[in-house]
């Protein structure tokens, strides 16, 4: 009897992240033949207007142009689909799904190519084993350090989908320093995260929010930076217990498939030369000009690199030999320019390193090749979960799940609309994923009603912004996140098993920060 107990178990593995994303997008393809198509009317600027929502029939949903307009066809009539997603579209879902995350794909496999070429070098291996070395019996600390670092990246400008570039990283020092992969994901997504969650400058979050519901961004500061902190502290006093009890043996099973990156072999540490210390050099500068490129500067207004980056490209000759005025500031950058710059710092590690391959016999293309084929799983994972949307987006149930929003909040007292408000932008985050297009398409409905009970508007904002935080730790829509956990060889009902705890504290420590806020506005 044992054993057969034993074979069932062995047989009911966890599903893979293909297997959750393909069911949740046959979920969301079912619920748009349950749930009513509707619409708001759009004002000038394209944001859906309070109170105008309409039912449309289901099976003539009007296309929307970029400018919230009724798309025409050649003949002048207006143009509109059938809003019931069936099987084909289904499956088409993520293929579409692909074309709108091409830049996320490429951005991965040049990562992956990039990593590999990196990797063979022997520097990365050789500066951290010299890091864990000088580290040995503090290896615990590296945790919050790493920590409060992802999470100033989170709070400042939305760090999120960025954080697949550091798994490279952080898996093979937590692994070498006796942890598991697990742990690196809870520092990378757990420290992210609580930053989000607690955007304070975040202009793709609580900037838009804000902007959205006619709010002043420092009237949500004091409630955000609170909200951080204290998430920060919880995120890191959860992840260091679970570090502890991983070094104790415990969560063994935690990791069912192979890491992308391997374990670092303390017992074998290549040695520092000067070509490794250069290769060193170049791969930090590239981390450090990703994240510095990253930065929404003029929206801080700091115009320091947009100054620069004039004076260089009328420079004559030089500007346009290297084709400084086809490009951006650091500021505006985006998945197309990081990934060009991770293709430049490529060569250039390929160029020192040169004499060292040719010696071994290593072929750089190979290896190139070789690195984005071992994140070809990830890119496939950030499309399918893509196609998520594609599907919710076709089936035009959006504007009626706003509706039932805006209709709850208008009939409860003061001190609950925060609280509401954050229960509603808990599935909005499940079905738009993005937190600028979600504050986008709610700000408007929800902000005007909270108003409208005697609410400011701000309490609006800080749920919104603390609700999609949280969603994008858990939510299967989330591309980083399940790309991260393909990456780290960590299955997606793992994840939510050992971080439900932490979950449950983020949405504790918002709920009560928000409703106190709320009663004192």
């Amino acid at each position: 009897m044992v054993e057969k107990i034993k074979k069932v178990k062995k047989k009911l593995r966890s599903p893979s992240a293909f297997t959750v994303l393909f069911v949740v997008i046959a979920l969301m393809a079912t619920l748009t033949w349950v749930i009513p198509s509707g619409q708001y009317k759009l004002d000038k600027d394209g944001n859906r207007e309070s109170g105008t929502y309409s039912k449309v029939d289901k099976q003539k949903i009007v296309d929307l142009d970029d400018s919230g307009e009724p798309k025409k066809d050649d003949d002048g009539n207006t143009v509109t689909h059938d809003g019931r997603q069936g099987l084909w579209d289904a499956f088409i879902a993520p293929i579409k799904g692909m074309s709108e995350k091409l830049d996320v794909i490429v951005f991965v496999l040049i990562l992956g190519g990039f990593l590999g070429v990196t990797m063979k070098t022997g520097a990365l291996d050789a500066t951290l084993g010299a890091l864990l070395r000088k580290m040995k019996g503090k290896e615990k600390w590296l945790i919050p350090i790493l920590m409060v670092f992802f999470s100033i990246g989170g709070t400042t400008y939305g760090m999120q989908e960025e954080t697949v570039a550091f798994y490279a990283l952080v898996v093979p020092i937590m692994m070498a320093a006796g942890y598991n992969a697990m742990t690196a994901v809870m520092v990378i997504v757990l420290g992210a995260g609580s930053g989000v969650l607690g955007s304070t400058l975040n202009p793709f979050s609580t900037g838009i929010a804000a902007k959205s519901a006619g709010v002043e961004l420092d009237k949500v500061l004091g409630v955000q930076a609170i909200i951080w902190l204290l998430c920060l502290v919880a995120a890191i006093v959860f992840t260091m217990r679970y570090a502890a009890k991983v070094k104790k043996g415990n969560y063994k099973d935690d990791v069912r498939y192979k890491p992308a990156t391997t374990a670092l072999d303390m017992t074998n540490v290549p040695k520092f030369t000067r070509s490794r210390i250069a290769v060193m050099i170049v791969f930090a500068l590239t981390f450090v000009c990703m994240t510095i490129s990253l930065m929404p500067w003029e929206k801080w207004g700091v115009t320091l690199f947009k100054d620069l980056y004039t004076a260089a490209s009328d420079v004559p000759v030089v500007g346009a030999l290297f084709g400084i005025g086809h490009s951006l500031p650091f500021g505006d950058w985006y998945f197309n320019e990081i990934s060009a710059l991770f293709l430049i710092s490529t060569i250039v590690i390929a160029t020192i390193y040169y004499r060292q391959f040719k010696k071994e016999e290593v072929f750089v293309v190979d290896a190139f090749l070789k690195g984005s084929a071992d994140l070809l799983s990830v890119a496939l994972i950030i499309a399918v979960a893509a196609g998520v949307g594609v599907v919710m987006q076709s089936g035009g149930i959006q504007d009626t799940i706003i509706s039932w929003g805006e209709n709850s909040l208008k009939h409860v007292g003061q001190g609950f609309v925060g609280v509401l408000a954050y229960i509603f932008f808990l599935p909005m985050s499940f079905i738009i994923p993005s937190s600028s297009g979600l504050a986008a398409a709610t700000m408007p409905v929800i902000a005007p009603v909270a108003e409208l009970v005697g609410v400011g508007k701000e309490v609006v904002v800080a749920a919104f912004a603390t609700a999609s935080g949280v969603l994008n730790m858990m939510a299967p829509t989330i591309a980083s996140l399940m790309g991260g956990l393909a990456l780290a060889g960590v299955s997606y009902r793992t994840w939510l098993k050992r971080t439900l705890p932490i979950m449950i504290i983020f949405a504790a420590i918002s709920l009560v920060v928000i409703a106190l806020f709320g009663m004192i506005h």
